[in-house]
């Protein structure tokens, strides 16, 4: 039987009925008028989980650290990026078959991996590259590396062939290169975590958290400016920069001492102003949270030309955002996710999967979940 939830304010509200878990095939998540308008309306299906345990080989390469997925049109499979550091295997993305209908989530096959190439047409050294993100563009697929803001490795957004070779790289704007004084560009482990390609051929580019310059990482009570960039992606220069204002850390670590975090993890395009963002959080103690804002571009002021966001007195309007699922409170325990994509099932069913990075860590897992699309923005 399908539960539905119904959310009209601008943050998905869960009643009393919230106690049925979408853990059941078919169970209904609803957003309404997300931002209060009614055009902008979400609803997704829950149709299962499916999970590949930490340590599964494919053509003598370990496979994990899923941390970006897109759907390949032309073949009906997806490419999902690893973000190994070249550690354990080159640097490479993977050829998925996801086995999914309306009737469910019913697996996924590795298929194969393609190496990503450097400049020089070589594969990335040990350490030189951390790949986060992945979306196909008009010219080739486009992917992103966080850098290592530890050794002032800069991150990029490059364009590969479907072999993996180099063929372009978008231009890095002023303020987003580490330094070693840590006063200005990003911070370690909280770089170029998102991509997403609108249907004009806009980039979207999105940080994790604060640049150093515009304000501290998030909190249990503050949230965190992150910046996102928008790019020609012809040109590969930058047009614009908005301001996504990531949420405070929902969760207190259960474990004495423990650490925790919140930061913007994936986000895709469902039109040319309008994303999903995902939300991913960890306290330790008690593990992941995972929430899927929908946010709006239009009206968000361009940043580009505001050097810090902490130390400016102009008007800044970020991003409008609103709640449109919360994992946890549909009775699902995520992992960490960060990759996501629409795609289209067997049956021709418009779906979005979600993946997980598994850190390489035997006390996690690549774990995929998939929601049918019963509306989405008109």
């Amino acid at each position: 039987m399908t539960k539905r939830f119904l959310a009209t304010a601008a943050f998905v509200l869960l009643s009393s009925t919230a106690s049925v878990y979408a853990t059941d095939i078919g169970a209904t998540v609803e957003t309404a008028c997300p931002f209060g308008d009614c055009a902008a309306a979400i609803s997704l299906s829950y149709l299962g989980e499916f999970v590949i345990p930490t340590g599964q080989m494919e053509n003598g390469v370990e496979f994990g650290g899923i941390s970006g997925l897109d759907f390949d049109a032309a073949t009906g499979h997806y490419i999902a990026i690893s973000d190994d550091r070249s550690e354990k295997a080159p640097a490479r993305f993977y050829d998925l078959d996801i086995d999914v209908s309306a009737a469910g989530l019913k697996g996924v096959t590795v298929a194969k991996h393609v190496t990503l190439q450097d400049k020089n047409g070589q594969p990335f050294a040990i350490r030189t590259v951390d790949p986060e993100s992945i979306r196909f563009g008009k010219d080739g697929i486009y992917w992103g590396s966080e850098g290592d803001a530890k050794v002032l490795i800069p991150p990029f957004v490059r364009v590969a062939s479907p072999d993996g070779a180099f063929v372009r790289e978008f231009q890095l704007p002023d303020g987003f290169a580490p330094t070693a004084d840590k006063s200005t560009g990003i911070r370690d482990n909280l770089a170029f975590e998102d991509l997403a390609v609108s249907p004009s051929g806009d980039v979207f580019v999105g940080v994790e958290a604060a640049l150093y310059q515009d304000g501290p990482n998030p909190s249990l009570t503050t949230g965190s400016l992150s910046r996102i960039i928008r790019y020609d992606g012809a040109t590969g220069e930058p047009k614009a920069q908005y301001v996504y204002s990531v949420s405070p850390i929902p969760q207190a670590a259960t474990k004495p001492d423990g650490g925790n975090d919140n930061g913007m993890s994936e986000m895709i395009a469902l039109d040319d102003h309008r994303l999903l963002a995902v939300e991913r959080s960890y306290a330790q103690g008690f593990g992941n949270n995972i929430k899927l804002f929908m946010m709006d571009l239009d009206g968000a002021t361009d940043v580009s030309g505001i050097v810090s966001l902490a130390k400016n007195d102009q008007r800044v309007v970020p991003a409008r955002k609103s709640q449109v699922l919360d994992l946890r409170a549909i009775g699902l325990t995520p992992d960490n996710i960060e990759a996501m994509a629409i795609g289209k099932a067997k049956d021709g069913t418009d779906v979005l999967i979600l993946g997980s990075d598994n850190n390489f860590s035997t006390g996690q897992k690549t774990q995929f979940y998939a929601f049918k699309i019963n509306r989405r923005p008109q």
